[in-house]
């Protein structure tokens, strides 16, 4: 649980300062963080949301806020379950 309340803080800390480009919005994935975190599948919302955020994963990944999450294990098998190619960053 204080996982989750950490990653919404920092979601909510970083659209906060325009630390993301325009169209990479990492409070989208907000909806993927049972799958990132307990790794619980997917739901049909967490694909359309990384999928729409697909072109930012490296962005994320040099961020040192989200780095942790978007390489972890459960980040990777989110992305498999959802079809989507893991980033070569």
């Amino acid at each position: 649980m204080a996982k989750t309340v950490a990653m919404l803080v920092l979601i909510m800390v970083a659209a906060m300062s325009g630390a993301s480009a325009d169209d990479c919005k990492p409070e989208q994935l907000a909806v993927c963080l049972p799958a990132i975190i307990s790794g619980s599948a997917p739901t049909d919302a967490c694909c359309s949301n990384l999928r729409a955020q697909q072109g930012c994963f490296c962005q994320y990944a040099k961020d040192p806020n989200y780095a942790r999450y978007i390489g972890s294990p459960n980040a990777r098998k989110a992305l498999t379950t959802c079809g989507i190619n893991i980033p070569n960053c």
